[in-house]
């Protein structure tokens, strides 16, 4: 797969140039990020409002969950916390570069990236512990992998301003975007499968494009092709299993997201889940 390629080609690059692991800062003369974790609050249903602050180098930037054409995606590994039962990640809606006709999906300059904490014990302190594996870029894109630990005590209720701000960015989920009928049709194509999806949504504004993802880490998604047909938007890509085999694949696992432009020029979003056959 031409993505898998361009991944592994970036990390050997990323080993190249040195950059290596360190405890909340990179190991390198770069300095090319700064990470930690914003405590948050505790809200009112038990869960803990915290949030992942990567702050970058001037010019440089990192990927979204699906970093787009060519880029690395980040991983987050959570398992040396203490009183942790879950950890969900609310991600504020990106922005998408074009360089060399390669389009890229993430953030430049500073990413406060919302976690909904939900402790094993409720009521209970929080020793959050992570790994985070990502990729970042300017003229040439490295792997970074940092560690961040934080406690998060229950008695604090007071919501962080910053936090707050990154939920607001967050994408519209289907309903606040008034997504009406949503549908796709599949088909072998060789050892891949066509996906056509079909949305009845109003216009995001500016160019739509439309990012499909699936819940099977094995499977790879192309690019899709966006257009729309008046008040419908249509969504083309294909699939292919990472080892050429046949594969099934899972309709209320597909996650569509379709980020387009308001008049002021920011970007905004719609996060769609599930796709059945229409």
């Amino acid at each position: 797969m031409v993505l898998r390629i361009v991944q592994l080609c970036l990390a050997v690059l990323g080993v190249a140039l040195g950059l290596g692991v360190g405890p909340g800062r990179a190991q390198s003369g770069l300095d090319l990020v700064e990470m930690r974790v914003l405590p948050g609050w505790r809200m009112a249903n038990g869960m803990h409002m915290a949030a992942l602050e990567v702050r970058l180098e001037p010019g440089w930037k990192t990927y979204w969950r699906a970093p787009g054409d060519a880029g690395i995606p980040p991983s987050f590994d959570w398992r040396r916390s203490r009183n942790l039962a879950d950890v969900e990640l609310v991600w504020p809606t990106p922005t998408i570069s074009l360089q060399g006709g390669v389009r890229t999906i993430g953030y430049r300059d500073v990413l406060i990236l919302p976690m909904r904490v939900v402790p094993a014990r409720e009521g209970g302190e929080v020793g959050l512990s992570g790994r985070i594996e990502m990729g970042v870029c300017k003229d040439v894109c490295v792997p970074i992998e940092m560690r961040v630990s934080q406690r998060l005590s229950g008695d604090n209720r007071t919501p962080d301003a910053r936090i707050v701000a990154a939920l607001v960015s967050r994408p519209y989920s289907a309903d606040e975007a008034e997504v009406g009928r949503v549908a796709c049709r599949l088909s072998q194509v060789g050892d891949s499968l066509a996906l056509r999806a079909e949305i009845d949504m109003p216009g995001m504004g500016g160019q739509e494009t439309a990012i499909i993802e699936v819940d099977d880490p094995q499977i790879w998604v192309a690019p899709a092709s966006t257009t729309r047909q008046g008040g419908r938007l249509v969504a083309q890509t294909r699939l292919y299993h990472a080892e050429g085999q046949s594969f099934a694949l899972n309709r209320s696992g597909i996650r569509i997201t379709v980020l387009g432009q308001s008049r002021l020029g920011q970007s905004r979003a719609v996060d769609i889940h599930g796709c059945p056959a229409g």
